[in-house]
C-alpha cells in the first residue's frame, strides 16, 4: 500500500550517485520521486528539471533526492552527463521503493513523488508527467498549499 499524506515517513538508507551511504532524516521539508530508469528521455526531463529548480528548492530548505532501481554506477554517469546537482539513490532491491509502497514492476518504478516534513508524508504524486513536475510541487510548496515549510 503506498504511503499517503498523514503516514510517518519510513526509515530508509541507500547508497548516492557518489558511493556515499545517504539516510535522509525526513524532519526537513525533502522531496523524494521515483523514477523508472536513469538516461532515457522523460526521466531526463524530470532529473534536469528538478536540477534546474534545486537552487530555490535549497533557498527554501528542501532536499530532493531522487530514486530508482538503477544503481550506484549508472547513478554516476546519469549525475555525471547532466551535472545534477543533488543525489540520486540507487534502490537496486527495490527496499526504499518498498518502504514508501511504490510498486516494483519489471525492475522499474512508476513516476511517484512525495514531499516529506516533520517525520511524515505531507503529500504524494502518483503517475506524474515529468515535464513540469519539478515545478510543480516547487511551487505548491513556496505557495504554501502544502505547509510544509517554516
Amino acid at each position: 500500500m503506498t504511503l499517503d499524506a498523514g503516514d510517518d515517513a519510513p526509515e530508509v538508507t541507500a547508497k548516492n550517485q557518489h558511493g556515499e551511504t545517504v539516510s535522509p532524516s525526513f524532519e526537513e521539508p525533502t522531496v523524494v520521486y521515483f523514477y523508472p530508469r536513469d538516461d532515457t528521455p522523460g526521466c531526463t526531463v524530470e532529473a534536469k528539471q528538478f536540477n534546474a529548480e534545486l537552487e530555490t528548492y535549497h533557498d527554501a530548505g528542501v532536499t530532493v533526492y531522487g530514486v530508482s532501481t538503477d544503481d550506484v554506477e549508472s547513478h554516476e554517469a546519469f549525475a555525471e552527463k547532466f551535472d545534477l546537482d543533488f543525489d540520486l539513490l540507487a534502490d537496486s532491491d527495490g527496499d526504499i521503493a518498498d518502504a514508501f509502497g511504490v510498486e516494483v514492476e519489471n525492475g522499474f518504478t512508476p513516476r511517484t513523488t512525495f514531499v516529506v516534513a516533520d517525520g511524515e508524508v505531507q503529500a504524494f504524486y502518483p503517475g506524474v508527467d515529468p515535464d513540469g513536475h519539478a515545478r510543480d510541487v516547487l511551487q505548491e510548496m513556496l505557495d504554501d498549499e502544502l505547509a510544509v515549510l517554516k
